[in-house]
């Protein structure tokens, strides 16, 4: 049995990654595998970026984050919503200081998208579960949430459909109380903090212990929503799909209606055929995911190789990480189907969602480590065969956890999943070229509709377990939209009529 930087037991190979010093920033560089058994570099000359042209619904949004205003940011699946948040995070990073800017969400998987933190881990709630006096005293108690409170210019919350309203009132309550008592901040809502705000609440909406009836649910239910921002903004350009049909179909299931030409549409993705066998398949459930995956890698008979993250940082901030996208132990083996879950080399389409097979694992020799500091001689590193028509040796890559500016928590691993199955939670955010959902186990609004919306096109769409009666959205989503819609054509009429005076 021969030792190097990895362990050989039984029929497996385990890899470990090497360790990232908390408050440093990672970096390291990338290679194809080419036919000519080259390693050729990716970012030593990145093709020059194209400028970026925004929707004016987008500019809106952009310019009055960047003059200071709160701003809420909606819009179906596929409208540029993590794109464009992502680019407002980057220029008040510049306008503020990373220092300043403090970036959330309510799960782990979504915060660990952006580089941030759970809300919760940020606001010092725990788990939230008890009054709003008691919650101010625990976070008073917190030395380094209430700096944080007190520190911080710009709060941005992603995926606020995951956001339950009394939640919501109790961060503006804490935020406005410590701020205004360490006279940072005034008694406007939030404390003055400037709020960006981004999600739709026709997908996943939060998740309730106990639900009351008449009881408020949403975040736009709390009593202080609409003086949290200064503009609310609905995105409606989709780019994530070109078909009209198809385009028209999920706008229609994202409010809970479909036609008979909609049902005729769903009707034909579920024909008897198989679907295509590198499509992901997608389950409400994750023991479903759990076992298919388990079962297929299981039917491969191949040895496996096993890739243990390496994590550096506080506990409770790595737990942060275990709760996020990539995993704690990942088995791989020759066949396996994979999806990548990190953009890459986004011009060359090596991107978070980008799916492919395991085609056989490469010794890293002295030769390449001398150009790359993420992995070392005698690692072993999965070659993937994308479906994109790619071959691509895959590295290790570094996720952090962002205290304002500084690294609190990095995790090393290859950002790779098994991706003959994935829950819709997991797939939230993703495009994916071919989808095939089983629908017979959805228990929630907007799930049918989060799992349709990742695909691109028709033509790549395979359905099971349809039932129609499922397709619902939330009565208090329809209405708070409805509202919504009618403030912001009212506000193009004002505007369109100020501009012709």
């Amino acid at each position: 049995m021969k030792l190097l930087s990895f362990f050989a037991v039984a029929a497996c190979r385990y890899f470990s990654t090497e360790a990232v010093p908390v408050g440093k920033k990672p970096y390291g560089k990338r290679y194809i595998f080419q036919n000519k058994k080259k390693f050729a570099k990716t970012d030593s000359k990145p093709p020059k970026r194209p400028l970026i042209q925004w929707t004016n619904e987008q500019k809106k949004a952009l310019d009055a984050a960047c003059d200071g205003k709160s701003v809420f940011i909606t819009g179906s699946a596929g409208t540029g919503k993590t794109f464009l948040l992502q680019h407002i995070i980057k220029k008040l990073k510049k306008l503020h200081g990373s220092s300043k800017v403090y970036v959330t969400a309510p799960t782990g998987v979504a915060a660990c998208a952006l580089n941030g933190q759970t809300l919760h881990s940020f606001a010092g709630i725990g788990l939230g579960e008890v009054d709003r006096a008691s919650l101010l005293e625990r976070v008073l108690l917190d030395r380094k949430a209430c700096y944080r409170w007190k520190k911080v210019n710009v709060l941005v919350i992603d995926e606020a459909s995951m956001v339950d309203a009394i939640l919501f009132e109790n961060l503006e309550h804490v935020a406005r109380s410590i701020r205004v008592e360490a006279s940072v901040g005034d008694n406007r809502s939030w404390g003055g903090l400037q709020l960006i705000v981004s999600g739709d609440f026709f997908q996943l909406p939060p998740v309730l212990k106990k639900k009351k009836k008449g009881a408020k649910e949403f975040a736009f239910e709390a009593d202080c929503w609409d003086s949290s921002f200064d503009l609310q903004m609905e995105l409606t350009k989709i780019f994530r799909q070109s078909d009209a049909l198809l385009i028209k179909l999920l706008q229609g299931m994202r409010k809970g209606e479909i036609d008979d030409g909609d049902l005729k549409l769903l009707e034909g993705c579920c024909s008897g055929y198989e679907p295509d066998p590198s499509a992901v398949r997608i389950f409400p459930r994750v023991e479903d995911v759990e076992k298919v995956n388990k079962t297929k890698m299981k039917s491969l008979n191949q040895e496996i190789y096993v890739y243990k993250a390496q994590d550096t940082g506080e506990n409770q901030w790595i737990r942060q990480l275990k709760s996020g996208i990539a995993p704690d132990e990942l088995e791989l083996c020759v066949g396996a189907r994979v999806m990548l879950t990190k953009n890459i080399n986004p011009f060359r389409k090596f991107v978070n969602g980008a799916t492919g097979t395991v085609k056989k694992f490469k010794a890293v020799s002295e030769e390449q480590y001398q150009f790359s500091d993420m992995c070392s001689p005698g690692s072993f590193l999965p070659v993937v065969a994308l479906d994109s028509g790619t071959d691509l040796i895959v590295e290790p890559e570094i996720w952090v956890i962002l205290d304002g500016d500084k690294i609190v928590a990095a995790r090393r691993q290859i950002p790779l999943i098994l991706s003959w199955a994935l829950s819709i939670h997991k797939c939230q955010g993703m495009t994916l070229e071919k989808l095939d959902t089983n629908l017979s186990r959805v228990f929630d609004f907007g799930m049918v509709y989060v799992a349709l919306s990742r695909v691109k096109s028709l033509g790549g769409l395979h359905l099971s377990g349809l039932n129609p009666k499922k397709i619902k959205a939330h009565p208090k989503v329809l209405h708070f939209y409805q509202k919504f819609s009618s403030e912001q054509q009212e506000d193009k009429k004002v505007a369109a009529g100020d501009k012709n005076d």
